[in-house]
């Protein structure tokens, strides 16, 4: 049941019983309780709003590993790259939305011909010009990138970003069987390559 449905169920409840009552306290005490459940219920329907929500996109690779990417989507929303949103030239970005993007492999793996052993990854890009430098970093579980540290990268790969074929209004990440992972967001996309 959502947060709407809980507060139309208290509306009724509140108006039922006010109207049978008939002393001032017991209406006062009514009033009293409709307005909390007003109150917890409107807070609770706005925190269930975000404006970026969670996504997770998964596939095993033909080694058997399974990579796992936890992410919030961002949208554009008129806005541009690089000068309204993230990613911002020569600054870490969490590349996503609310906590940092979480990278996940079930075994150990190559990226772009690089040795990253399984696990989690807090998953960061730093880009400047044309090139995206790809940070998995060993602390996964943060918020955004203000606790990111460069002495806790497990591994950095640089790639050449590219043109989308049409623009993507919300980050979006893909990986395919034969280990492309691809990170779309406007008319930019990133692709590495996990064996």
């Amino acid at each position: 049941m959502t947060a709407y449905h809980y507060f139309r169920v208290a509306v009724w409840v509140f108006i039922k019983l006010f109207f049978q009552t008939s002393t001032v306290m017991k209406n006062i005490s009514l009033l009293a309780i409709a307005c909390s459940l007003l109150l917890t219920t409107t807070v609770t329907f706005a925190q269930n709003a975000k404006p970026s929500p969670a996504a997770t996109t998964s596939e095993t690779l033909a080694n058997g590993a399974t990579i796992t990417i936890n992410y919030s989507q961002p949208a554009l929303k008129g806005r541009t790259m690089g000068k309204d949103v993230e990613p911002m030239e020569d600054k870490v970005w969490r590349a996503g939305a609310n906590e940092a993007t979480v990278f996940e492999t079930s075994k150990d793996i190559t990226i772009d011909g690089k040795s990253l052993p399984a696990g989690k990854y807090g998953f960061f890009v730093l880009v400047h010009g044309g090139e995206w430098t790809l940070i998995f970093n060993k602390t996964w579980k943060q918020w955004g990138a203000f606790q990111y540290k460069e002495a806790d990268d497990a591994l950095r790969v640089a790639v050449k970003a590219g043109k989308t074929k049409a623009p993507v209004e919300r980050l979006t990440y893909t990986i395919s069987k034969s280990g492309a992972v691809s990170l779309a967001w406007g008319n930019t996309e990133a692709t590495f390559h996990v064996r």
